[in-house]
């Protein structure tokens, strides 16, 4: 075998075995996060698709979402509600998402980001509207994004849900 063969050769273990180890260092990473969630007076649990999901007795997390935004951490399943304070040009960039704001009832706002490729579009939403929400936030300086919130169908995360005037959306 021809010395460029087993550079070669060399070249593709190496670029394997760093894939390998970028994507262990992503799980690290969200490791690290759930070390920092879980020595603070949020409780976490497990569910089916190993995302965090946020347990609370009355079934909404605002006050844990304000923990997670006060921390800057992201992955965690959700689920609340909040009034609908702007309702956002659809992204159609890529995946396209249906985008409005809700402030929750202590006052943050968090920015929906609904998949409109893979769930239906809430209809006739208008500012003032109650919006239940189950999916998952991920940290931004202005408050947060909900995402996820349809199904996957390739089933690797949680399916998630918009609840609007009696519908569910997923």
């Amino acid at each position: 075998m021809s010395q460029k063969s087993k550079m070669s050769i060399a070249a593709l273990i190496v670029v394997v075995v760093a894939a390998y180890f970028g994507i262990d260092l992503k799980q690290d990473l969200k490791q690290s996060n759930e070390h920092r969630l879980n020595h603070t007076d949020v409780s976490t649990h497990y569910n089916d698709a190993n995302q965090r999901e946020l347990p609370s007795a009355d079934n909404d997390d605002a006050t844990k979402i304000a923990t997670l935004f006060q921390k800057k951490i992201s992955d965690v399943q959700v689920r609340a509600s909040g009034e609908v304070v702007a309702i956002l040009k659809d992204d159609n960039e890529g995946s396209r998402h249906q985008k409005f704001i809700l402030k929750l009832n202590h006052g943050q706002t968090v920015l929906v980001a609904h998949n409109i490729d893979l769930a239906p579009r809430v209809e006739n939403i208008q500012k003032g509207d109650i919006v239940k929400f189950y999916g998952e936030y991920e940290y931004t300086d202005k408050g947060g994004v909900i995402h996820w919130t349809h199904h996957d169908p390739n089933k690797r995360h949680i399916d998630g849900w918009l609840k609007h005037q009696g519908r569910s959306y997923q």
